[in-house]
């Protein structure tokens, strides 16, 4: 018989609610992710419409804290083409929902010389939209070459523990 935990991840696993839409893959090698915080975002309808067929794009995308609001700037979603007239800007400003004692603490992180809020996903998470914003601090050139370094290191002293067993 299978257990619960078995049988909730099947269900999470096939549920068409619960899906991530997009990732910022390059965040992770041109930041130093620092801390993370899950947060849902005010959309308009045909907005939601186009993230559900995947036309958003965050690459570009960066957080900013703006009258003890978090807001999310240059996130490119494009326009629903059912929407007519009550369609949506591509590039607005929108704003992140969180607690204020969340922005207060999540503000503090960021708030320090080189760091930046920036979006690593968009996923649904049961029908809501929800963003996993990062501060991060930015990488230099060097930095990457020394994370590949410590990489290959790794992966060096792997494979010799995996030739003595």
């Amino acid at each position: 018989m299978a257990s619960k935990k078995a049988k909730k991840k099947k269900k999470e696993a096939e549920d068409p609610n619960s899906r991530t839409v997009c990732r910022n893959r390059r965040a992770s090698h041109d930041y130093e992710i620092i801390d993370e915080l899950e947060c849902g975002i005010a959309l308009m309808g045909s907005e939601v419409k186009s993230i559900r067929n995947n036309k958003i794009t965050i690459d570009e995308a960066y957080a900013r804290i703006q009258k003890g609001e978090l807001w999310l700037l240059n996130c490119d979603i494009a326009e629903y083409p059912q929407a007519t007239y009550l369609n949506h800007e591509r590039r607005r400003e929108r704003k992140l929902l969180l607690k204020r004692r969340e922005i207060r603490k999540f503000a503090e992180s960021a708030d320090h010389d080189g760091m930046t809020l920036i979006p690593l996903a968009v996923y649904f998470r049961r029908g809501i939209v929800k963003v996993l914003i990062a501060a991060a601090k930015g990488r230099k050139l060097y930095d990457n070459r020394e994370k590949k370094k410590k990489d290959q290191d790794r992966k060096i002293m792997r494979d010799a523990v995996r030739k003595r067993y």
